[in-house]
């Protein structure tokens, strides 16, 4: 596998996690929010990952063909609402409250939603381990090409 491939699928999952965690961080924040665009409680959101191939070129794709082998990278298929119930808490001076008094309540779990902010954070942390791993390998690379 090429040095460059292996930054370009770190990459991918950079930006991936980078997504999660900010749809992680915007379900937190909008945990108590009664009243969305919509009209209704927010809806908690999903980040849908998806496996995608990467161009092979050159040597590459000609090894690749051989062996079955190729380069895969993730991307953002798209962003899903949650598809749980609104939670509903009796608060009859509740601006948003209905004629029963009742108020709907986005279904986010603040502890469910840290735990896949903490899931984002570490496996952005290990990419970037990653890339930093493969950018001093080819800088031994070139080290040992000057000498």
């Amino acid at each position: 596998m090429n040095l460059f491939r292996i930054l370009d699928v770190s990459g991918s999952a950079l930006l991936a996690e980078r997504e999660r965690a900010e749809i992680v961080t915007s379900n937190m924040a909008n945990a108590e929010t009664t009243h969305a665009a919509d009209g209704g409680p927010y809806k908690r959101m999903h980040v849908v990952f998806q496996a995608h191939s990467m161009p092979q070129q050159g040597f590459s794709a000609t090894l690749a063909s051989f062996t079955d082998m190729h380069t895969e990278g993730v991307k953002v298929e798209g962003v899903v609402p949650d598809a749980a119930p609104a939670i509903r808490k009796f608060e009859p001076g509740h601006p948003d409250a209905d004629a029963d008094g009742y108020v709907s309540y986005p279904a986010i779990n603040p502890v469910e939603e840290m735990v896949n902010l903490m899931g984002a954070a570490r496996s952005y942390q290990l990419n970037a381990s990653a890339v930093q791993s493969t950018k001093n390998m080819i800088q031994a690379s070139i080290d040992i090409l000057k000498s």
